[in-house]
């Protein structure tokens, strides 16, 4: 397995713990000009989820992969939250944003894959 799909299986297992839904992964590694390999999309219900869902990816990757973010922006309304790990980006949303902004269909050319939610 490869270090950045290693990298997506890590953010899907922490968004996961914290109950983000409608969590789907977009692979962005055979597009040209792509800014990156990976986006990995979810929400939260409340701003408060969404933060919970951050800090929660954020504290999983330094335990198990002593990986850190690039940057994270958004902490502070906690309505879309971006974290960068360079070849793989996060965006957490809540509902109506994540609606709103629909990045997972601006990469029509991209392979999605939905992953289930876990009640």
């Amino acid at each position: 397995m490869n270090e950045e799909k290693n990298l997506v299986n890590h953010i899907v297992a922490a968004c996961q713990d914290r109950k983000a839904k409608n969590i789907v992964t977009v692979d962005l590694s055979e597009l040209p000009g792509a800014i990156c390999k990976y986006f990995v999309i979810c929400e939260g219900n409340t701003p408060i989820q969404v933060s919970a869902i951050a800090d929660e990816v954020v504290d999983s990757l330094k335990k198990k992969s002593n990986e850190r973010p690039i940057t994270m922006d958004g902490m502070r309304e906690a309505r879309w939250v971006g974290i960068d790990y360079g070849t793989v980006i996060v965006h957490i949303f809540i509902p109506e944003l994540r609606e709103f902004y629909d990045l997972e269909h601006l990469w029509a050319d991209a392979k999605l894959e939905q992953i289930p939610d876990i009640d």
